[in-house]
């Protein structure tokens, strides 16, 4: 006989357990209310002759209280059913003390690799993960219900973020509305930020802001330096007025204000970069930022806002100075580029700029790069225009606008144009398409009843979620939710309005698309036929359920390519757990992101480029495509028609490429991995990581406090997309 315990795992009956579980609760009571040894084996033989091929633990539970109340045994009865309880306190009793040990004493491989962005041996950063373990567990045992959380620990879904669950009020990522609060002012800590008149003091306010709006959410955020532009031209018109004043000529007042402009601006560029590299916000970490560079969003200080992204994208080329004095690759801030029609053709106005935004993804591996051609086809909001807009953080990108009115009360909501800053995500609950694929046993009506079965579980999943962000109100976060940065409603207002109604998104991930297609097909998604085929109806399946949840309820589900940084460690685990190794699908120590073709399959970069242009349109929550380079530094033209190949084919996709520094000996370049996947220095062989400076694209935004072992397997068997020769 089986027995079937309560986390779903099979064993053997075991009289003993019987046994023992009486004879415990025998201890507590008088002689007269014992049961002795004859009375214990006539429960344990009624429980064997039901002759049962399976049971649960539960209902040999509920047979021993009816047999023991049946001889009489009231009091040791009792005495059991406490002895049960009891038990069951035990299971679901705080689970913290040994993680919390264990990322104090530093020797948890999970917090040392959880997230590549964080150091867990700062105490920044503990503190951070500290409150997070106290969430994890608070979540698990009192928020979610136990089937969800029971399929999280199997891999079969992923419920993010559960580190921060626990308190209502945080929402994952943002387009924070910098023109709003720098134009009309904004309340930090209770104090008055008025409108700054100068763009260095603009510049540093805007950090200020960034610090506070990221220690009040926990995913990505993003601000566009279109925000900043006016203020430039505030600074201008300040020297040209002081030189006038001098009595100095028209020219010359011009010449000499332009001068201390371009001057201003890069101190005030320098000084956001500084500030927000140097910052840490209560994440533990630099504010994980994006910054937007789009033209195309204004007219007016066009030429203003061109002075900015240049001087960002020299300042990036150059570097950030390591601790030792070297300039290395930087992880944020992320810098978005849009690529349009001032920018794309080297007769434009601004070509310029995107030449020395190659130079710079050359060297630093950002700029990113959004097509505003292909994303007005993708992106029509309620007025039937196509928009271009920023993602929130490295990809998640909002709904088109469908907002009815001012609901969040900006000062700067235009009627009739689409509202993208100030809106957000309320969060992220993934599911694990190859489990879905494995679990079916290659039968294809299987495979679609058990896909349908997990949507819903994910669903539920993110319900809690949204049910547990409307509970907050605009006094948890003023600066979020009253000030400006995405909404100013009046204090005690529930945020619970700006969940409906398309203001926000909440997303519905998904992963291994490519194991989960080659199990179920044979055939790779990539090839252009059968595995194409099922990919696109697997990724037509995910968007017709946000479309028929969204219509339910009035919620903007949206379909993300989730970028899993240490889960696709976890799910290759569990899925080795469930179905063992099998060669091609559960045989590595990740599975692969999102859509993308998996990293080991030789494939050229426009190739890769126009065929995942197809998986990304269907994943419009967010996305990301990348290639893998080799250096470019000096093949910049590669590097351009890249680029103009993202232009006409795809939304959003970036250049990957090694800048390294190992401390020991001065070798720049790129540090390899080995066999058993450690880093080292291929010219002194030094394998110590506070001394290498390492950074990798990993799903989206670069990281630099390394990996766990299998998203550096994965890092190790990235195949190059581009040769260096014919490019």
């Amino acid at each position: 006989m089986k027995v079937i315990k309560r986390d779903g795992k099979s064993v053997d009956f075991d009289e003993e357990k019987i046994k023992v579980a009486i004879s415990k609760a025998n201890n507590e009571v008088s002689r007269k209310d014992k049961a002795n040894k004859e009375e214990i084996e006539s429960i344990v033989e009624y429980v064997k002759e039901l002759h049962k091929n399976r049971i649960l633990v539960e209902d040999i539970q509920d047979i021993i209280e009816e047999k023991l109340m049946a001889l009489g045994k009231y009091n040791l009865a009792r005495k059991y059913i406490t002895y049960r309880y009891t038990r069951a306190l035990v299971r679901k009793s705080n689970t913290t003390d040994q993680s919390i040990k264990e990322l104090i004493d530093g020797d948890n491989e999970y917090w040392n690799s959880e997230n590549s962005n964080k150091n867990a041996g700062v105490v920044t950063t503990q503190r951070d993960y500290l409150a997070g373990i106290t969430s994890t567990d608070i979540t698990r045992r009192f928020l979610l219900p136990e089937d969800i959380v029971k399929a999280h620990d199997e891999g079969i879904i992923h419920f993010h973020d559960a580190d921060y669950f626990a308190q209502k009020s945080l929402h994952n990522c943002e387009l924070i509305n910098l023109d709003d609060m720098l134009q009309n002012g904004t309340i930090i800590n209770d104090v008055m930020i008025e409108k700054p008149h100068r763009f260095l003091t603009a510049a540093t306010i805007a950090t200020q802001i960034i610090l506070a709006v990221t220690s009040s959410s926990y995913g990505g955020a993003t601000v566009s330096l279109t925000h900043l532009a006016p203020f430039v031209r505030y600074s201008y018109e300040r020297y040209y007025q002081k030189y006038k004043e001098r009595k100095l000529s028209d020219e010359q007042a011009k010449k000499f204000a332009m001068e201390d402009t371009k001057k201003e601006v890069a101190d005030g560029v320098q000084t956001f970069n500084y500030q927000v590299n140097s910052m840490t916000n209560t994440n533990g970490q630099a504010p994980f930022l994006s910054v937007a560079m789009y033209l195309g969003e204004t007219d007016e200080y066009k030429d203003e806002l061109a002075m900015i992204i240049e001087e960002f994208l020299n300042q990036r080329i150059l570097g950030f100075k390591n601790k030792k004095g070297v300039y290395i690759t930087p992880a944020f801030p992320k810098l978005l580029y849009v690529l349009e029609e001032d920018n794309i053709k080297k007769d434009s106005k601004y070509w310029y700029l995107t030449e020395l935004a190659a130079k710079c993804t050359a060297k630093r591996m950002v700029p990113d790069y959004i097509s505003e051609k292909v994303m007005k086809q993708l992106k029509i909001n309620q007025y039937g225009v196509g928009e271009c807009y920023p993602c929130m953080g490295c990809r998640s990108f909002l709904t088109p606008d469908r907002i009815k009115g001012n609901i969040a009360n900006a000062k700067n909501y235009v009627e009739g144009k689409g509202k993208y800053y100030g809106r957000f995500n309320q969060g992220v609950v993934t599911i694990n398409l190859p489990d879905v694929a494995l679990s079916s046993g290659k039968d294809m009506d299987k495979f679609w009843k058990i896909f349908d079965e997990r949507l819903e579980l994910c669903h539920r999943a993110l319900q809690k979620r949204h049910e547990r962000l409307s509970q907050a109100t605009s006094d948890v976060a003023p600066i979020v939710w009253q000030h400006g940065a995405l909404a100013r409603l009046p204090e005690g207002t529930s945020i619970d309005v700006l969940l409906h109604g398309g203001y926000s998104t909440i997303s519905l991930g998904y992963a291994g698309l490519y194991e989960c297609v080659k199990y179920m097909t044979d055939h790779s998604h990539t090839d252009n036929g059968v595995g194409e085929e099922f990919g696109i109806k697997v990724m037509q399946k995910l968007n017709d359920k946000c479309a028929e949840w969204k219509k339910a309820e009035d919620i903007d589900y949206s379909v993300y390519g989730t970028p899993i940084e240490s889960t696709t460690y976890k799910f290759a685990k569990c899925l080795q757990k469930r179905f063992g190794k099998i060669e091609g699908i559960t045989d590595r120590g990740y599975i692969t992101n999102s859509y993308h073709v998996p990293v080991f399959e030789e494939i050229d970069a426009f190739t890769k480029l126009k065929l995942e242009s197809k998986f990304q349109k269907l994943s419009p929550g967010g996305a990301i495509s990348y290639v893998e380079t080799p250096n470019l530094q000096n093949n910049i033209d590669a590097v351009l028609e890249i680029i103009k190949f993202i232009y006409d084919n795809i939304m959003y996709a970036e250049l990957n490429t090694k800048s390294d520094y190992c401390q020991k000996c001065g070798y720049s370049g790129e540090i390899l991995i080995d066999e058993n996947y450690e880093w080292y220095c291929p010219e002194c062989g030094n394998r110590d990581h506070n001394t290498l400076n390492v950074a990798r694209r990993t799903c989206g935004y670069i990281g630099s406090n390394f990996w766990n072992k299998g998203r550096t397997q994965e890092i190790k068997e990235r195949v190059l997309h581009v040769d260096n020769k014919d490019a």
